[in-house]
């Protein structure tokens, strides 16, 4: 009877051991077959949904933002003669004048003496770009009544910060933005640099040229600038985003023709805004993730819903 028992304990212990065996086996080939993680339900291999875009060949432009002052092109503050009171203005602000033209009387006599009134002519032709002074005003030969300025032909005067000087020269273009015409672009050129640092601000002054005369444009107006400098041609440029860094090495992912993506090490050149450029680790024409790659693995398959090459804004693709 004993031996009986000890049968039949042996016996339960060996299907244990051979269903044990059994599930160790099964999980084995389970796991080597899905990776863990990239294993859907009913065994499927998860596919990632990205978006890519090709690689282009493009022209990066690099710029400098900052701010000037719309003026004449050539102003001059007018002074009388003589010492006196203003006894009469022919202009206003806005009024047009010749050359040459009274603009206004001095009346040089003093107490117990009296003398002719005394002219003060235009010195070039042009507007009258400031208020002048009222009638009754004393004035002296150091005294400007006021400032004529040629308003049919305009510049913009701006200071460039130093770090910045070594890519002025006159012919870069630029965009001026004015306050007054929101989303309007009025374009220019930068026609003369300063030879010299200002070594209070550190700045150059620039002078620029509107290609265009534009009746909207007065002077006295605040201009926002964005002034092209540098262009970085003769290579790839992808969306910055498409880069991951990873201690010293830059890397991205590129589509494969099955579906997959490798993960490829690159160079990267010179960036501006969205985009940067990369030099060494892709060719023209493979595409590249630009969205979805933060779940990415080297070999992963993917679902690319891109319909065609996107335009990256910022770079203009070269022939």
């Amino acid at each position: 009877m004993g031996s009986t028992r000890n049968g039949t304990k042996a016996a339960v212990i060996i299907i244990a051991i051979a269903a044990a065996a059994a599930a160790i086996f099964l999980i084995s080939r389970t796991g080597k077959k899905g990776g863990g993680a990239d294993m859907k339900r009913g065994g499927e291999e998860t596919v990632f949904t990205v978006r890519s875009a090709a690689a282009e060949t493009a022209v990066l432009t690099d710029y400098v933002i900052t701010n000037g002052e719309v003026e004449s092109q050539s102003s001059i503050e007018v002074f009388p003669s003589m010492g006196g009171k203003i006894a009469g203005l022919n202009v206003t602000l806005g009024s047009r004048v010749r050359k040459d033209e009274v603009i206004a009387t001095v009346d040089p006599s003093e107490p117990g003496t009296t003398y002719s009134l005394s002219p003060v002519l235009a010195p070039i032709g042009g507007s009258i770009v400031s208020s002048p002074l009222k009638v009754g005003t004393q004035v002296y030969t150091t005294t400007a009544i006021t400032m004529i300025g040629d308003i049919n032909n305009l510049q913009i005067t701006a200071l460039i910060p130093e770090r910045y000087v070594a890519e002025l020269k006159p012919g870069l273009k630029a965009e001026i933005s004015l306050e007054a015409y929101p989303g309007v672009i009025f374009p220019a050129t930068l026609s003369r640099v300063s030879p010299v640092v200002d070594a209070a601000t550190r700045t150059k002054e620039v002078i620029l040229h509107f290609d265009r005369n534009d009746s909207r444009v007065n002077a006295g107006m605040f201009a926002k600038i964005k002034l092209y400098t540098t262009r970085y041609s003769g290579q790839i440029a992808v969306p910055s985003d498409a880069v991951v860094a990873q201690d010293e090495d830059s890397y991205l992912f590129v589509v494969n023709d099955d579906g997959t993506v490798s993960r490829r090490t690159v160079a990267l050149g010179k960036a501006v805004d969205s985009l940067v450029q990369i030099t060494a680790g892709l060719a023209p024409g493979e595409r590249v993730v630009v969205e979805g790659m933060t779940s990415l693995s080297d070999g992963a398959r993917v679902n690319d819903i891109s319909q065609r090459p996107q335009t990256e804004a910022g770079g203009e693709t070269e022939e």
